[in-house]
């Protein structure tokens, strides 16, 4: 049989099996400038949440474009990240077990600027007796995570969030260093409804944050916002930076709820590979492919074609009987509908400028769920 070499820098992208997933180097270039230009009057910092990217080499390039320090979800990712020498990490999600704990503290003891958020006496102490147990002395970072109306995790604002505030600094091994308030809730609604009530939310948090200070106990980190929200967040003197990440590529969802500002920069290449009926055809780009846990994927440039998954591996295209274009064999590219789910199936981007693979990244994060 003959050799079927890898792809590599310098090809062109009609060498990419499929599906492959595949970045618009330009669109995404210019999605990350456009949201650091956008942010830059406001005087925040941007702390991108890296469970869309999932790669330390996009992690570098949020933060050569004036990013200060990045987001992950997980104690796991947090270890890609680190190892990649990008240290500067707040775990967004409690952490809680034995091993996880354990995990987070081999982790911190070589990189302590790694902050962890909390939303619990329970949590806080966990992770203080952990500590102590240990034959290194570790002084963790942690903020504490309000509920501002997500309804998933958080302490309550007000009186609560200030009773924990004040447990956390009794403790020996742990330093407060701020607040973390997530709307995640907001980020698709509608642009009238997302303003209202991401101003309620940042109210509670800022009420909160000002409770807190008065008491006598500073904070240095605000964080907040998604890219839905990140810049009514902006406009609040209490925040001190915004976590979107969801920007640098963009997605279905998100262009639905927000508009053209960001271009959709990923796509999965995809290709037909039967038309049994004139007005469908089938692609090899299903579940496993392109997640739909937001709806479905959209075929690019093709608006009156719809997508729904026909199984793991394939994808069911309606399309009109008279369409040539889908012919058995042609190449597609799916827009994701959730970008974060979908670039969690792939093991490899393939950067691409006019038409050539410029750059081939290793998705390190991809699975790291732990």
């Amino acid at each position: 049989m003959p050799t079927i070499d890898a792809p590599k820098i310098g090809d062109t992208i009609d060498v990419l099996d499929t599906p492959s997933i595949v970045i618009d180097l330009t669109a995404m270039e210019e999605n990350i400038a456009r949201l650091m230009v956008r942010l830059a009057s406001s005087g925040k910092r941007v702390r991108p949440h890296l469970k869309t990217v999932k790669s330390p080499h996009l992690a570098q390039k949020l933060l050569d474009a004036g990013a200060t320090g990045c987001c992950v979800a997980k104690v796991s990712e947090a270890e890609v990240m680190a190892q990649a020498g990008i240290s500067d990490l707040l775990i967004t999600s409690e952490v809680m077990g034995a091993v996880k704990i354990q995990r987070l503290l081999n982790l911190v003891s070589q990189y302590p600027d790694v902050k962890v958020v909390v939303d619990s006496a329970a949590g806080a102490k966990a992770l203080n007796s952990a500590i102590s147990e240990m034959a290194k002395s570790i002084k963790l970072q942690v903020l504490i995570e309000l509920n501002v109306g997500q309804n998933r995790a958080g302490v309550a604002t007000g009186a609560e969030a200030l009773s924990l505030a004040s447990y956390i600094t009794s403790l020996g091994y742990l330093r407060l260093v701020g607040i973390q308030g997530y709307e995640g809730h907001l980020q698709h609604l509608a642009s009238d409804e997302r303003q209202r009530l991401c101003r309620e939310a940042m109210n509670k948090l800022c009420d909160t944050v000002n409770l807190i200070r008065a008491a006598g106990m500073p904070l240095e980190i605000v964080t907040t916002g998604g890219t839905g929200t990140y810049e009514i967040c902006a406009q609040f003197d209490a925040v001190t930076e915004v976590q979107p990440g969801s920007f640098v590529f963009m997605d279905v969802a998100y262009r639905n709820a927000i508009g053209p500002l960001y271009a959709n920069a990923l796509s999965v290449i995809s290709t037909v590979i039967s038309r049994p009926v004139p007005e469908r055809a089938i692609i090899d780009a299903g579940l496993k492919s392109l997640s739909n846990d937001m709806g479905n994927a959209e075929l690019k440039d093709h608006p009156t074609v719809s997508y729904r998954p026909g199984g793991d591996e394939h994808g069911i295209l309606t399309c009109s009987a008279d369409d040539t274009t889908l012919a058995i064999g042609a190449r597609v590219e799916m827009i994701p509908s959730h970008i974060d789910t979908t670039v969690n199936l792939f093991d490899t981007y393939y950067g691409i400028r006019n038409g050539i693979i410029e750059e081939i990244w290793p998705i390190l994060a991809r699975g790291k769920v732990q």
